[in-house]
């Protein structure tokens, strides 16, 4: 696939956030999005390798994609949860369960909804190219979440990974995408949490256990009938 370079956002620190694009003009996108928190170093990583794929594959059909590698790069490059104003930016969006109160720094949801330039950037390109089916990489423990109409998808991915699918992460997301996506947009959504590296897991082997799975995803009509 051809993708093109779209007019990147800007970070707290002033740093660049990539968007690329398929040339395919839709009225909706897949999104590929990674690196929401900037810690979670192993979804981006699975995200970076199916882009490389996409880009060398020329014998798929075309979809319409729009690809963020990496939302937070301040706090990727920190190593960092949360972004540069201690924000996370999973509970910066404008759901309708959003709060400004949170029990744990890490949560912090900011001064407002869509408060962070980076979630302003990522609620631009929506506006633009309006999701259809959204997939955003994480790490934390194996495990699918969909939110909407995305179980199929999440059972789809889970018959080649084994990991376990929930609607329910088991614990409340004010302000996540995973709510913000289907309210507004009416786009489903799936939480793809990879597992955190350690001795016996390395970003190559979370790699290797999802290449095909997520290879033989865009190339289903499951995926592309999302996107009708």
């Amino acid at each position: 696939m051809i993708f093109t370079p779209l007019s990147p956002g800007t970070s707290v620190e002033g740093l660049e956030i990539e968007a690329l694009k398929t040339d395919i003009q839709t009225n909706k996108y897949l999104y590929l999005l990674a690196g929401t928190h900037g810690d979670e170093v192993e979804g981006v990583y699975v995200l970076q390798q199916l882009l490389s794929w996409l880009k060398e594959e020329h014998s798929i059909e075309e979809l319409p994609i729009v690809v963020v590698p990496i939302l937070n790069p301040d706090g990727y490059r920190s190593g960092s949860r949360v972004n540069s104003h201690a924000v996370d930016l999973n509970r910066n969006y404008p759901t309708e369960n959003w709060s400004s109160e949170f029990k744990k720094e890490k949560y912090n949801p900011g001064s407002a909804p869509l408060s962070e330039p980076e979630n302003e950037f990522l609620d631009k390109l929506f506006k633009k190219f309006p999701p259809g089916f959204i997939i955003s990489f994480h790490s934390w423990k194996p495990i699918i979440n969909f939110n909407d109409d995305a179980e199929d998808v999440a059972e789809y991915l889970s018959s080649y990974n084994e990991y376990p699918i929930t609607e329910d992460i088991g614990y409340p997301t004010p302000g996540s995408l995973g709510s913000y996506a289907p309210e507004k947009f009416n786009a489903p959504v799936i939480t793809f949490e990879c597992p955190v590296l350690n001795e016996d897991i390395s970003l190559k082997s979370i790699w290797e256990c999802n290449e095909k799975g997520l290879k033989n995803l865009i190339q289903s009509e499951l995926l592309k009938d999302k996107l009708k």
